[in-house]
């Protein structure tokens, strides 16, 4: 059996190994390249501070950015009786460099290697959602341009409310996720400081330059206090877990709306027959399936953050082995966060539109009750009277709907300011800093 880098010289009893490595070894494949791009910039501050020789350091370097580009490429694996990721990279440098490879531990733990190693995994994955939660927003903001002048009816409490439309229905998901997008960037900020140098979550006698290694790896700062690092360990779970929840509010409401409006009653949306399920029994029934799996799978994702906190909240300072199992909860999650993108992206554009004829419809007269309403008041009559004028006529069976629509104000049926939203999407992207921390992660592996 290999051993562990924690080994002592007492055997442990191996049901206890299989139990606390859990699924680490499966999950941590996930983080290798992560943690050999930490190891890179750990090793080449070592050297710069005087604790790994140069000679050793190149060597060590060299045989890292082998590993990361087998990593990268997705053939790294961890043998059998090798518990995580930390400890398969310095296996495989200490087989070929011998006591070069042993030195690469100096001053961290694998506490923060793992910190570290989240913290770039989580930067990578947050570039991912937030690029394809942008091109969502301008794909529905498109169609709310396209579709603005078919008008559907708008409701509240699920009772005929008033006049809506395609544009303000397209456009209204398409400006939401942009609040998304903003939760989004404060977990980014959170996800985008250095833990690497806390060591176990007290630091270190070694004089080691934490500045260094956070400009190396592209971070914006270093989480500064080594025991705040420490208990960075599933606050930063959690904050990304809240912006996975919020994300997954806004397609699952779309979702629910797809459904609603693609059944017969309404009739809005039209999905393909390529994109819709049917009955073992009623040969004419095309189910949306793919929208309600896509609510099913966001209303599970807004439980994510309260399994966050079940797992982490009674837990006092310093490290604690109940953090592993965040991985197992928050990693799937933020796979079924980017199916679900990907297929609201893939299927919404597919969807055919139906816009109403509401002034004709005897279902959606009463639509147009407070454009009457408005229609009195600028012709000086009291707007609490104009309302008792209107409900009486709708009372008496004796009210004509007036059609002639006049929404021009930002927002509205007329006005729907498409290019406002487009330009604050592209303001909000802009405070993510993708490009500098990839530029410092390939000069990284790169050796350059």
């Amino acid at each position: 059996m290999a051993t562990k880098l924690w080994q002592k010289d007492y055997p442990l009893d191996q049901r206890i190994a299989d139990f606390t490595v859990g699924r680490d070894r499966e999950l941590d494949l996930e983080l290798a390249p992560f943690d050999i791009l930490g190891s890179i910039a750990h090793v080449t501050m070592l050297e710069e501070v005087g604790l790994i020789d140069g000679a050793a350091a190149r060597r060590c370097q060299a045989k890292l950015r082998e590993l990361y580009t087998q990593a990268n490429s997705g053939n790294f694996t961890i043998e059998d009786g090798i518990e995580d990721v930390h400890s398969q990279v310095e296996l495989m440098l200490t087989r070929e460099l011998g006591d070069d490879g042993k030195k690469i531990h100096s001053g961290r733990s694998r506490n923060d290697q793992v910190l570290v190693d989240l913290r770039l995994y989580f930067r990578h994955r947050i570039r991912g959602i937030v690029e394809q939660t942008a091109e969502l927003s301008r794909t529905l903001t498109n169609l709310s341009e396209e579709h603005k002048e078919k008008l559907i009816p708008g409701y509240t409490h699920l009772q005929v409310a008033m006049v809506s439309s395609f544009g303000l229905w397209f456009g209204a998901y398409g400006e939401a996720l942009i609040d998304d997008l903003r939760l989004w960037k404060a977990a980014y900020d959170t996800v985008d400081q250095n833990p690497l140098g806390s060591a176990a979550g007290y630091g270190s006698s070694f004089p080691l330059d934490r500045d260094r290694t956070t400009e190396l790896l592209g971070f914006q700062s270093p989480v500064v206090n080594v025991v705040a690092a420490q208990m960075g360990r599933g606050k930063t779970e959690l904050t990304v877990a809240f912006a996975i929840a919020g994300l997954a509010q806004t397609i699952g409401k779309m979702a629910m709306d797809v459904c609603l409006y693609s059944s017969q009653n309404f009739g809005f949306l039209q999905l393909p027959n390529d994109l819709t399920t049917g009955s073992s029994i009623m040969p004419h029934k095309k189910n949306p399936d793919v929208f309600e799996l896509l609510r099913g799978r966001c209303n599970l994702l807004q439980t994510l953050p309260a399994q966050m906190s079940q797992l982490v909240g009674n837990l006092p300072s310093g490290y604690h082995r109940d953090y592993q199992l965040l991985k197992e909860a928050i990693f799937p999650a933020l796979d079924q966060l980017e199916d679900g993108l990907a297929i609201a992206l893939y299927a919404l554009p597919r969807t055919e539109v139906r816009g109403q004829e509401l002034p004709t419809d005897p279902r959606y007269t009463y639509l147009y009750s407070v454009e009457a309403v408005n229609n009195l008041v600028l012709e000086g009559i009291p707007f609490r009277d104009a309302y008792q004028r209107v409900g009486a006529d709708i009372e008496a069976g004796t009210f004509q709907p007036p059609t002639d629509l006049k929404h021009t104000h930002l927002g509205s049926l007329g006005n729907l300011g498409n290019d406002r939203i487009s330009a604050k999407l592209t303001d909000v992207l802009k405070g993510f800093a993708f490009d500098r921390a990839a530029a410092r992660l390939q000069d990284l592996a790169s050796g350059e």
